[in-house]
């Protein structure tokens, strides 16, 4: 029972990374801006947040830079595809490249660094529970936050009338922009606020999940964030469950593995990527049931003047 609490409770950490990296691209996409660049943001927010709690020795700094460096490159993103209306897709890819890139050049001298020593979290009494207390209550509190936070983006987006305009925006800009609303600078604010998710889910993998920087760290958790978005249709509580069912198979290798289960390494690293594409293609059956749920404006281009 021990093994299989150490699993769930490691399967929530996992999830946690893909929760919040997911749920700012979902901000972004009920906007209608698509970005495709979330692994290179992740990337260049692990090496932040690494790098400032190795000279600061404070994670809450170290997750703050994340948040800041991510913020940035999607401010970039987004100047690139609101006003200069580049193709959202290849600004996206061309970020990804860029964050792979940069974040290799930049982390170059932080390979070997080691951060202060983890601290260990557990909720008072709840903590020492046989079985319960190991899976649910001695996490980091970044991921009762993830938890948090799908609570506070159900009730922004469906009971706020801010999170009703950022609807309409994603839905029908033009006539969003009939009504007043600036939609260009609510789009640019959606792109930022997703930005600063991506970081803080890029600088949680340097920080806590793996406390270390590797080139190339994320792994393609950015992609899977992104499809986590359309396997949850756009909303917010499909997205957490999502990124546990995820987070769930990419833990289940380690434990196979650990159980001395007879199978290539290779097939079991492939477990999450496999499971990413299966879904997709499941979901892909019915397009009219993702029609339906997609924002209508979805990666269109907006223009004003028009």
């Amino acid at each position: 029972m021990d093994q299989y609490a150490l699993l769930f409770a490691s399967m929530l950490n996992a999830g946690t990374v893909l929760a919040i990296a997911a749920l700012g691209l979902l901000i972004n996409e009920k906007s209608g801006i698509v970005n495709l660049g979330a692994e290179g943001m992740m990337l260049c927010s692990a090496i932040a947040g690494f790098a400032a709690v190795v000279h600061t020795g404070s994670d809450t700094i170290g997750f703050l830079a994340g948040m800041g460096a991510g913020a940035l490159l999607a401010a970039a993103f987004g100047v690139l595809v609101i006003w200069m209306n580049t193709n959202q897709y290849a600004t996206g890819l061309a970020l990804s490249l860029f964050g792979a890139g940069f974040s290799a050049f930049a982390g170059i001298k932080y390979v070997q660094e080691k951060l202060p020593e983890r601290p260990h979290f557990s909720v008072p009494l709840l903590g020492d529970i046989p079985v319960l207390g190991p899976a649910l209550f001695r996490q980091h509190p970044m991921v009762y936050l993830a938890i948090a936070l799908v609570g506070w983006l159900v009730w922004f987006l469906y009971r706020s009338r801010a999170g009703l305009v950022l609807r309409s925006v994603g839905e029908s800009p033009e006539s969003a922009h009939a009504l007043g609303y600036p939609v260009r600078r609510i789009r640019l604010l959606a792109v930022i606020a997703g930005g600063a998710l991506c970081g803080l889910s890029g600088a949680y993998i340097s920080i806590v999940y793996t406390p270390l920087w590797v080139e190339g760290m994320v792994a393609g958790k950015g992609w899977i964030a992104l499809a986590l978005t359309t396997f949850a249709t756009w909303r917010p509580a499909r997205v957490l469950l999502g990124a546990y069912l995820f987070g769930g198979v990419t833990m289940l290798q380690f434990h196979l593995q650990g159980r001395g289960v007879d199978i290539p390494s290779e097939v079991l690293n492939m477990l999450p990527y496999v499971a990413t594409i299966v879904v997709l293609a499941l979901i892909s059956r019915n397009p009219a049931w993702i029609r339906v749920n997609m924002p209508a404006s979805l990666g269109k281009p907006f223009y004003p003047g028009t």
